[in-house]
């Protein structure tokens, strides 16, 4: 890319905050980001934790070791997401993760031709597994899988996921940015469409948000300690770098 992709702006966000938003939204267990060594990071929530790399230019397989290794036994499965995937959205990751069956160890999306072990489902217990291939060099991105239990999500068993086949019907939460070109075309495109409503009016309004702070500027308002914002019906925001997906509902109440 030629530089950083963390820090790459986003409608208004970067594509690491987006990215941290978006998976936070579909898991309930820590949220961890692994940078190389002294790497800067745009601004994170408080809750999110950072990791290094143990040895720099290693490869997927080393970020997620580390990752692995720092959350330990809090989780027993997690959801590893590349950092340039900003229209993932967090139907793609609970299908993922809901994909898993009790005698899988991975479940891998194959779509576009290609495993997306980017965009997977893993049970910690292959930590150990993953320590030897690492101690052993052996760094391709298929390794893992090779020796593992893998569930293969080709597209039509992720689009049987209702909700994902009406939030992301062309698995766009696959999409990756791999060059300035790739930056370019997928920032060109609309926000994504949500719809916005002000509590007291019946009528909710379309508009395109990538962030809570877009919402609100769709709706005609400031954010600020006046305005209490829900996402969905559920769980109040108020930061305006959190990022919406398509489908999204933001209700806003003007506190007295």
């Amino acid at each position: 890319m030629g530089t950083p992709k963390a820090a790459l702006e986003w409608h208004g966000s970067t594509l690491l905050r987006r990215a941290v938003g978006l998976v936070a939204r579909a898991v309930d267990g820590p949220l961890v980001v692994v940078r190389a060594a002294g790497q800067d990071l745009p601004p994170l929530p408080a809750a999110v934790e950072v990791v290094e790399d143990a040895r720099a230019d290693r490869g997927p397989l080393q970020g997620i070791a580390a990752g692995l290794a720092r959350i330990g036994e809090r989780a027993s499965v997690v959801y590893v997401s590349g950092v340039d995937a900003p229209l993932l959205h967090p139907a793609f990751v609970r299908c993922v993760i809901g994909s898993l069956g009790e005698d899988d160890e991975i479940a891998l999306p194959h779509v576009h031709g290609f495993a997306q072990p980017l965009a997977a489902a893993y049970r910690t217990s292959v930590a150990r597994r993953l320590d030897e291939l690492i101690a052993q060099d052996r760094l391709a991105t298929r390794a893992l899988p090779a020796i593992s239990r893998v569930r293969d999500l080709q597209p039509e068993a992720l689009l049987a996921d209702p909700a994902l086949a009406t939030l992301d019907p062309r698995l766009d939460s696959l999409l990756n940015l791999n060059a300035p070109r790739d930056y370019d075309a997928a920032r060109a495109l609309p926000a994504p469409a949500i719809t916005v409503h002000l509590a007291g009016e019946i009528r909710a309004r379309a508009a395109n948000a990538a962030t809570l702070a877009a919402a609100a500027t769709a709706a005609g308002l400031t954010l600020g300690p006046h305005l209490l914002c829900t996402l969905d019906g559920h769980g109040t925001i108020d930061d305006p770098q959190e990022p919406l997906a398509c489908g999204d509902a933001v209700t806003f109440r003007v506190l007295a």
